[in-house]
């Protein structure tokens, strides 16, 4: 799949796209269908689609003190784009010259003359734009006049409307169910396995350790998780601590998932860590042995939750 940057031509086989237009983070049911329709319309005109996203995240560029709400790399992007039928991601670096950029001119400019854009797909409620003056009235009047076509897909509702600020409210909430409802798959992380301090190892529970870097923060405790080491496929099921460890001094965030049944090398290899249940908040204990011990009924309801899973 192309990975396209606004800033360079696309070149002549991309141009004339449909283009869906959004952040598309979390590319949860309502991005979907915002894709979708572009893909369909795409595929019925014989032309390409393209799904659009910005990186960093508008909020990150205006307010960069914010605490890491991201749901997705743009690596996870990528791939999610592909799976629903694109033909490529266009990433729209935010910095200073496009937020400096008006909404007309991020019509003809960009859309028009840089990517020769056949039509748009937005939701409802998408802005761009200097000040994010831009609309979708905006494109329905100004970009028709200039031969720009446009569609809106209204937002999907399912016991309200589905936002990734209400999947990011679920993970904070430690609601991993719900996240992965409104998602159409569970909320992932994804890092390098890096050397520990082998605490896990020492108390009969070796962990893979990722830092959480940029990703949301989910509810820090433990959850039954699946691993999937990305250079071969292989999926593992496991229980996972996210948090800053209070049992140990310095505190230290992190992400310590421990796969059941897995004796392998996963230093220096890339892994996804899939949240499917939440078992408990993180929590000091008065001992080690009172800590193992709850550490094995972790894993043991870690098992039962994530045994309807099939084996990989």
């Amino acid at each position: 799949m192309r990975w396209l940057d606004h800033r360079e031509d696309i070149g002549p086989a991309l141009r004339g796209a449909v283009i869906a237009l959004g952040n598309f983070d979390g590319f949860h049911k309502g991005h979907q269908a915002v894709a979708g329709e572009a893909i369909d319309w795409a595929h019925d005109e014989g032309r390409p689609s393209i799904i659009a996203t910005f990186d960093p995240h508008p909020v990150r560029f205006f307010r960069p003190d914010v605490p890491p709400f991201r749901l997705t790399t743009l690596e996870q992007r990528q791939e999610l784009y592909l799976a629903a039928g694109a033909t490529a991601m266009l990433v729209f670096h935010f910095d200073k010259d496009l937020a400096g950029t008006s909404a007309e001119d991020f019509i003809t400019k960009i859309l028009i003359e840089r990517f020769g854009a056949y039509g748009v797909v937005t939701g409802g409620d998408f802005t761009f734009g200097q000040g994010a003056k831009g609309n979708v009235e905006l494109l329905q009047g100004f970009g028709a006049q200039h031969g720009l076509k446009s569609r809106v897909v209204e937002a999907v509702e399912q016991e309200g409307v589905v936002s990734s600020s209400r999947i990011r409210e679920a993970l904070r909430e430690g609601d991993p169910q719900l996240a992965a409802e409104l998602l159409t798959r569970p909320f992932a992380i994804r890092g390098i396995v890096e050397h520990g301090d082998k605490r896990g190892r020492e108390l009969g529970y070796p962990t893979a350790n990722l830092t959480i870097e940029n990703y949301l923060r989910p509810k820090y405790g433990i959850y039954a998780v699946t691993g999937r080491i990305l250079a071969t496929g292989q999926v593992l099921k496991g229980a996972a601590s996210v948090g800053i460890r209070p049992q140990f001094e310095p505190p230290k965030e992190l992400l310590e998932p421990h796969f059941f049944d897995f004796s392998g090398d996963l230093y220096g290899q890339e892994i996804e860590v899939a949240f499917h249940h939440f078992l408990r908040g993180e929590a000091k204990f008065d001992s080690l042995e009172a800590l193992m011990e709850q550490m094995e009924k972790d894993c043991d309801e870690a098992r039962r939750l994530l045994s309807a899973l099939p084996d990989d």
